[in-house]
């Protein structure tokens, strides 16, 4: 019997080393789904939702380096797919994307679910053709996952399904996908140029990005050699923080007042491997160098002394016998005294836990970084969750930390989650969920469930969407339709099958958090936090708190006066980051 266009799909996945699908199956979808349990070498992870999907392969192309693959069905699930994809494409994710549709005979004919793939991609992805005959599948395939592994981002394969039932041809392109990777070091010339101003600049400060990775023995043999403090982004803080004696922290809009301060006192800011977007937190009068892997990113952030393309590791290893190692080392002193008065502040919200159904979101993730294993994978949602992320939860060198950093979707921890525990089912993957977030993505719960996944579902239930809350009062709004009304988490856990429990009391949430990672299979807390807990940015500008009193003023003038109170008694220990 001659193979068929679907069973030719699933040898290529395989051989390119996709090891699952995650999609919703339907109508256009069916003959590449019983390829695939016919072949019985791919998982074809049934999530709720195509969002899901598209994160969950994200993550798990973020975990591996690998080609990852999700799947939506015609019209709706090709719509469906758009969020996930968007987070994957600017995370710089391999993905491949198979969108099944209609009968291709039908076209351009307005047929029922039919979507223009080409318009509906064209911005979250750098490969998107449609096979219309069993010749054109096997090379555009393989193409679509070349593109993925190679630019680092999502490829989108169409398939109709009446072509999936075709006889295969075999075309005459390779039917799978060569990884590739290279460092990239600048010329003699341009290292020369950057030593020299290393050299000369008596005050130097070094700023990672996610480009930084694999790259922490090199950082801190520059950092030495330099006599730099170092900051750090939020996507390279696993990266870079871990056993670094010269770190100063985050700064940007979850950051700290300590890898500010460091940028704007320096003579020279090194950035590595970073698109910083937070340009108002990048400094104006300081002479700015870039190294930079993607050469089309430098100098649109910040206005440059000089950009460099390189990779950071290999960068750093070309450049470091060019430097005269620094000996006065008082700038970096300075800097690190302040850090740790920035950290000592940030220990107040820990050391005092809160009230009932008021407990501080700061005590919790403080403790989940205490329980949480060396090796954990932590998802973030998108909003103040990320927030107590980024300030408490610490590198090892060994954890991995993802988030929507670059989209800045809400509800992703818990589809990262889900691809997070399928590809790494030896490591404890936790989800620090807002109720927002959580509130959009539900339905994989049941996910969860079917799977057996021992996620750590950790729900900082402020009853809010704090981050937009905030966003409105700093602007001088009183805050409005912000508020949520949340079903009881750990009982909906509870009716998809997963244990799920609340946590109201601040002496509850050790034992809780302890108990959670004790257990091997999944686990909800829902921990009723402070919703009037705030996140001070590492800069606070007169408008700012202009705009913060402007809010209250309305508020209390709207006979608000006990959440002005409320805010005021959560918030009070800020008062020492003002002075």
């Amino acid at each position: 019997m001659a193979q068929t266009v679907a069973e030719q799909i699933v040898q290529m996945l395989r051989a390119a080393g996709v090891e699952r699908i995650y999609a919703v199956t339907g109508d256009s979808l069916n003959h590449l789904n019983d390829a695939v349990r016919r072949d019985g070498n791919i998982q074809w992870i049934h999530v709720r939702h195509e969002e899901t999907a598209a994160y969950a392969a994200g993550a798990e192309a973020q975990l591996t380096g690998k080609i990852a693959c999700c799947a939506g069905s015609c019209g709706p699930g090709h719509v469906h797919l758009i969020n996930g994809l968007y987070d994957a494409h600017r995370s710089g994710a391999p993905v491949l994307a198979i969108a099944s549709a209609i009968p291709s005979r039908e076209f351009g004919s307005g047929y029922f679910q039919e979507t223009n793939i080409h318009k509906l991609f064209d911005d979250c992805s750098y490969y998107c053709e449609m096979a219309t005959t069993a010749a054109q599948a096997p090379r555009m395939l393989q193409m679509a996952m070349q593109t993925a592994v190679s630019r680092k981002g999502v490829a989108v394969f169409g398939l109709p399904g009446d072509v999936s039932e075709l006889d295969a041809e075999k075309g005459e392109s390779s039917h799978t996908v060569f990884p590739t990777q290279s460092g990239i070091i600048p010329s003699p010339g341009e290292l020369s140029a950057l030593a020299d101003t290393l050299n000369d600049s008596g005050k130097v400060t070094i700023f990672c990005g996610i480009g930084a990775t694999g790259a922490h023995g090199e950082i801190l043999a520059l950092a030495k050699a330099l006599q730099a403090p170092v900051g750090y982004s939020f996507r390279g803080k696993m990266a870079v923080q871990h056993h670094n004696p010269f770190e100063v922290g985050m700064t940007g809009l979850l950051g700290l007042p300590s890898a500010y301060h460091a940028m704007h006192h320096a003579d020279t800011l090194l950035l590595l491997g970073t698109d910083f977007p937070y340009t108002p937190f990048l400094p104006d009068n300081v002479r700015i160098i870039q190294v930079e892997a993607q050469a089309e990113r430098l100098g649109r952030r910040a206005h440059l002394h000089q950009g460099l393309h390189g990779t950071v590791r290999e960068t750093i290893t070309a450049l470091l016998p060019l430097i005269q190692p620094k000996t006065n080392h008082d700038f970096l002193d300075d800097e690190l005294k302040l850090y740790a008065k920035v950290k000592d502040r940030l220990q107040s919200y820990v050391n005092d836990a809160g009230d009932e159904n008021k407990i501080h979101p700061e005590y919790v993730a403080a403790t989940i970084n205490e329980k949480a294993p060396p090796d954990t994978i932590f998802t973030v949602d998108t909003g103040m969750t990320c927030v107590w992320a980024a300030r408490y939860l610490d590198a090892t060198g060994n954890r991995e930390l993802l988030g929507s950093f670059n989209h800045g979707s809400m509800a992703n921890a818990l589809p990262q989650a889900i691809g997070s525990a399928l590809c790494a089912p030896e490591r404890a993957v936790v989800a620090l969920c807002g109720d927002g977030g959580l509130s959009m993505t539900t339905g994989d719960l049941a996910t969860i469930s079917q799977y057996k996944l021992p996620v750590k579902i950790i729900v900082f239930n402020n009853r809010s969407l704090g981050m937009v809350k905030l966003e409105m009062e700093v602007a001088g709004l009183p805050d409005w339709q912000t508020d949520m009304h949340n079903p009881d988490f750990a009982m909906l856990a509870q009716a998809y099958g997963l244990p799920g429990i609340t946590v109201s009391q601040p002496d509850q949430v050790t034992a809780a958090i302890s108990n959670a990672f004790a257990q091997p299979g999944p686990v909800l807390l829902n921990i009723m936090t402070d919703p009037n807990a705030l996140a001070m940015p590492p800069k606070i500008e007169f408008k700012q708190v202009r705009g913060m009193a402007a809010s209250m003023t309305k508020l209390m003038l709207n006979g608000e006066f006990e959440e002005v109170w409320e805010t005021i008694k959560s918030n009070i220990r800020h008062a020492k980051e003002l002075l």
